[in-house]
């Protein structure tokens, strides 16, 4: 279990998460959707994630979705690292109806995000540009390579879930416990 707490002129922030969880969460951003995917990302990572965020949600739901991108990072990192007897690499296509998105996923303490998902508007009050932002804060505080892409899709809310369920699945593959693996890297650190 890590907690982690940010506050700044924009945002105050508090989390704790247990990565070997059951997927239990409880979260409060202030912005619906992105609270939503969170806690779909939760359930399907299998973490556990207590999120509260009070941020300036009068300007827009910029800072509260790249700031809780940020601390969630951080907090991955602090849980992962150094990394030992895990399996490393993680891979998943997870589809939503008409949607499919697919996540590479590389738990290499090198942060690289690649992100194809091109989409415009909003869904309810939420800027679908955000999910980018979102996952270019977690992954460059974990230290996570991922490529994000879209094969298919229409609906803008199943794309989004469809990506959130997909970065949260593949990256439950790469934590799995594998006793065999050492230091997954012939450099013999991460």
């Amino acid at each position: 279990m890590v907690e982690k707490y940010r506050k700044t002129k924009e945002t105050e922030i508090t989390l704790q998460l247990d990565l070997y969880g059951e997927g239990n969460s409880s979260i409060a951003t202030g912005v619906g959707f992105f609270d939503h995917m969170l806690e779909s990302f939760s359930k399907h990572a299998l973490i556990n994630l207590e999120i509260t965020c009070k941020g300036d949600t009068h300007v827009d739901d910029h800072h509260s979705v790249e700031d809780v991108g940020i601390v969630l990072g951080q907090a991955l990192h602090e849980v992962i690292y150094p990394i030992q007897n895990i399996e490393r690499f993680g891979s998943a296509v997870v589809v939503m109806d008409e949607a499919a998105v697919s996540c590479d996923l590389d738990v290499s303490n090198r942060p690289y995000l690649h992100y194809e998902i091109a989409l415009d508007g909003k869904v309810g009050d939420f800027d679908v540009e955000l999910v980018e932002e979102f996952f270019k804060a977690l992954v460059l505080n974990a230290g996570i390579t991922a490529h994000v892409v879209m094969v298919r899709g229409k609906n803008r809310h199943h794309i989004i879930e469809a990506a959130f369920k997909s970065v949260a699945v593949a990256l439950r593959r790469a934590v799995t416990k594998n006793e065999r693996t050492g230091i997954p890297s012939t450099k013999g650190v991460l």
